[in-house]
C-alpha cells in the first residue's frame, strides 16, 4: 500500500533531444540491487515501447525493450532514435520478478527530435 513508482523526468508528452535523462521515483518502498534480499526493496526495470507487460510472474526478460537496472541505479541516460516513444517503470525483486502485487508506473510518452 502507498507504494508508487513513477518517473521524476521526462515529463509525459515531452519532445527531447537524445540521449534523454530518465531518473526513476519511488515512494514507500527503498531501492537494492539484484541479487540483495532487503524487505520491501527491488530494482528498476524500464520498458521500451512495450506492447504489453511482461509476464508477472516470471523474470522480467532482459533486452532491448526490458531494461534492467540491478545495480539499483535510478538514474540513466538513453539513445532514442527519432519518432514518438512509450516508457514504463517495473520494480523487481532480488530475482528480476514482479512484486506482488506488482509496482508498475503509468505510461509515459516522450518524443525525440
Amino acid at each position: 500500500e502507498n507504494v508508487k513508482l513513477y518517473f521524476i523526468k521526462p515529463q509525459d508528452e515531452e519532445t527531447l533531444n537524445s540521449p534523454i535523462n530518465i531518473k526513476f521515483g519511488l515512494i514507500g518502498m527503498g531501492v537494492a540491487p539484484a541479487g540483495v534480499d532487503r524487505k520491501n526493496t527491488g530494482h528498476h526495470h524500464l520498458l521500451v515501447d512495450a506492447k504489453k507487460i511482461p509476464n508477472l510472474n516470471q523474470p522480467i526478460p532482459s533486452d532491448s525493450i526490458h531494461i534492467h537496472y540491478g545495480g539499483g541505479q535510478t538514474e540513466t541516460f538513453l539513445n532514442l532514435s527519432p519518432g514518438v516513444h512509450t516508457l514504463q517503470l517495473i520494480l523487481g525483486d532480488k530475482f528480476h520478478i514482479p512484486h506482488y502485487p506488482p509496482v508498475i508506473s503509468e505510461i509515459i510518452t516522450v518524443y525525440i527530435k
